[in-house]
């Protein structure tokens, strides 16, 4: 009976680490999403490589992994993949390089009254029947930021050509050490409540939260990808965020790009129909 058993669990192992059930977890297009140079000795391996770290893809534009619980499609979509109005303009923006770096350059806010920051992803890059959302990520350059601290930013997030989530959103969060509440205008500083911040966004203000790895994540919005039903490969989702009515001056802010990834349990379910979004 013993040798049985142990012959049973040995065949278990066996399919558990073979190639067929691991593969089944990949995405199918991950052999182009795996560096050549990369020697995987099994599917296994190359599914916990992809749930462990991402890898550059779109020359070296974003970066993609795993959800490891769930095998879904993760990505951050990098500064040099977004529009962001005055990048060119050095008296506004700058492209910088910073320690660790995942990406070869970032975005460094300079000074700025026209804050705008937009982008797209295919749907056909994300995973099917998935609830995703999607943050900025960012953090002070220098340890301070200017005029972030009181002056919600509208953040929208949805298909193109159609109605998606709208939220008010602070890159300074209400509790920061650095004086807060300030604004910086041509003629003046003012202090302005917390109260009075989120009467002025609508009462829902989207704040900040400080990563593991030393950034800082605001949540812009969320959306659903469909399981079938329709074909929605070719379309795109598209994500904004900023502030271009008040003219406040911005600066000493680096973005490294928008991060998509599945959410988490618990959280608040968005579903998307054919045209509109819809809390449940």
């Amino acid at each position: 009976m013993l040798a049985l058993w142990l012959r049973f669990r040995k065949r278990v192992k066996s399919a558990a680490e073979s190639d067929l059930v691991w593969e089944k977890f990949l995405p199918p297009e991950y052999s182009s999403l795996v560096p050549r140079s990369v020697d995987f000795s099994s599917k296994k391996e190359m599914y916990m490589s992809l749930a462990d770290d991402s890898v550059l893809i779109d020359d070296g534009k974003k970066s993609f992994w795993l959800e490891k619980g769930s095998g879904k499609k993760c990505y951050m979509l990098s500064a040099m993949d977004l529009m962001i109005i005055w990048i060119d303009t050095p008296a506004y923006w700058q492209w910088s390089i910073v320690p660790d770096p995942k990406f070869k350059k970032v975005a460094e806010l300079r000074d700025v009254c026209w804050f705008e920051i937009r982008g797209k992803i295919s749907c056909g890059m994300l995973s099917k029947g998935t609830h995703y959302t999607v943050y900025l990520v960012f953090k002070r350059a220098g340890g301070r930021s200017y005029g972030f601290e009181d002056t919600p930013m509208e953040a929208q997030v949805g298909f193109v050509g159609k109605d998606g989530s709208k939220t008010f959103v602070l890159l300074e969060p209400s509790d920061t050490d650095q004086p807060s509440g300030y604004r910086y205008t041509s003629v003046s500083l003012t202090w302005v409540s917390r109260e009075v911040r989120t009467r002025e966004a609508g009462g829902n203000v989207e704040e900040p939260k400080v990563r593991g790895d030393g950034w800082s994540e605001v949540k812009l919005g969320k959306f659903y990808i469909k399981d079938g039903g329709y074909d929605d490969d070719g379309e795109e989702i598209e994500f904004s965020i900023m502030e271009t009515q008040k003219g406040h001056w911005q600066s000493a802010m680096i973005f490294q790009g928008v991060e998509i990834r599945p959410m988490k349990e618990g959280e608040e379910i968005v579903i998307t129909e054919s045209s509109n979004f819809h809390n449940i």
